[in-house]
């Protein structure tokens, strides 16, 4: 966290409203699992809120890149592939989120079902809509969670915690998201016993690499009760007013919001009551460079790679051929599906040659795909309507003659991706 903002009486709050936290729980952790996270080896001094460390260069101009659910843009949500790109990508951390199995194992998984990103018609038909957390460790170690992203993919399972941990750099450390806690009982425990007791774990916090964040602003002060050195940060879809924001100052070290709904008074809030300003999920460099310019100091995002190279003045899309996504028309007058005029992304060959589209591919974040058809070749200049809908196709459109939309008409973001899964371009309205 930058040096200005840390406050002794910040300091003074947290520990407070901690032990106040854990009087009301009643949830502790052992002495010896306590003793292991205040003592591990190398950890550095108590400085901040509790001792909060953040691993954030003070003074850095751009904002720290954080990779969503590991890379989540270009490898299966929540994987041990996508936490790998992410580390490539040299982001400062990744995002996972973190829930209980029937039987208490943490888990890594988004969704409160496994209908989205799993194969569990095949496995356990009929139960595709149980909850997640009803599943034992050993039920979900036979779901495969890869080839919903893409069939190289086949065979990826769902990690345990420590994965994430396993998968971790000095260099690329990790944020967890305790993820739909009431679901979860006693999930806050759980991390913090593994944050104090696996060695992996215990060398990622001595370093500053390992960060809590949540929704649930209870369930955020139940961990501040159990590990107040460990860094925390308030998610929220808006940024409240600033007496809220000085509540949430007292057990948390940031506050992070989705972008679209952001400004610069927001940020201004968030800074003045002594908090970091980060939001998600930032898909574009240009939503990068519009945060950037607001003064927040960390994005989340599902291509950190993309947005790494942008921050340090390189190519974003080094392999581009030319063509990129020129626009996506998420709501359009009338029905998303309408025939012939319905929902649909705009791609332009902005290169200096023709190029072959065919096969392209166009993937949000919810693992939703459009194609571009056979014989689409894009001449210097031209466009090419990719609709979801119905539709005749032609020279300049083509239709993937799809029932459901696809598309967000409150701001979407998508990838555009070669045949073989290069990518090529990003976009987010």
């Amino acid at each position: 966290m930058p040096a200005h903002r840390e406050t002794t009486s910040r300091t003074r709050r947290r520990a407070t409203g901690a032990l106040a936290a854990a009087a009301i729980t009643g949830t502790l952790l052992s002495p010896a699992a306590q003793a292991a996270v205040e003592h591990a080896p190398g950890a550095p001094e108590p400085h901040g809120r509790a001792g909060a460390v953040s691993a954030q260069t003070v003074g850095s101009s751009a904002p720290e890149v954080i990779g969503h659910r590991g890379a989540a843009g270009v490898a299966p949500e929540n994987t041990v592939a996508a936490f790998r790109e992410a580390v490539r990508s040299g982001a400062g951390f990744f995002e996972i989120d973190v829930q209980l199995s029937a039987d208490g194992v943490p888990f890594l998984f988004h969704d409160s079902t496994p209908a989205r990103t799993t194969n569990v018609a095949e496995v356990f038909p009929g139960r595709e809509d149980d909850p997640i957390t009803s599943f034992t460790w050993d039920e979900l170690q036979q779901l495969e969670v890869g080839s919903a992203y893409a069939e190289r993919y086949r065979g990826e399972r769902i990690p345990h915690l420590d994965d994430a941990a396993r998968a971790a750099t000095p260099r690329t450390g990790v944020f967890i998201e305790i993820k739909s806690p009431q679901d979860s009982p006693g999930v806050e425990a759980v991390v913090a016993e593994s944050l104090a007791s696996v060695p992996e774990w215990q060398r990622l916090v001595a370093r500053g690499k390992v960060e809590v964040i949540g929704f649930d602003a209870e369930s955020n002060r139940r961990f501040a009760a159990l590990a107040p050195q460990i860094p925390l940060q308030q998610l929220a879809g808006t940024v409240p007013d600033a007496a809220a924001l000085e509540a949430v100052a007292e057990y948390a070290d940031g506050f992070s919001t989705n972008y679209r709904s952001l400004d610069a008074d927001g940020v201004r809030r968030i800074h003045d009551a002594g908090l970091e300003a980060a939001v998600y999920t930032v898909n574009s460099v240009e939503a990068y460079d519009q945060v950037a310019a607001l003064g927040v100091d960390r994005v989340t995002g599902d291509f950190p790679r993309e947005l790494v190279r942008h921050a340090k003045g390189l190519k974003p899309f080094p392999q581009a051929q030319g063509v990129r996504i020129l626009d996506s028309v998420n709501d359009v007058p009338g029905p998303d599906l309408q025939p012939e005029t319905g929902e649909h992304v705009v791609l332009v060959n902005d290169g200096p040659a023709p190029v072959d589209v065919s096969g392209y591919l166009l993937r949000d974040a919810a693992y939703n795909v459009l194609t571009v058809g056979e014989g689409y070749i894009l001449e210097p200049g031209q466009t090419l309507r990719v609709y979801t809908g119905p539709g005749t196709d032609s020279e300049d459109a083509y239709y993937n003659q799809g029932t459901s939309n696809v598309l967000n008409n409150g701001g979407d973001s998508v990838g555009l991706f070669t045949p073989t899964g290069r990518l090529l371009d990003t976009f987010a309205n």
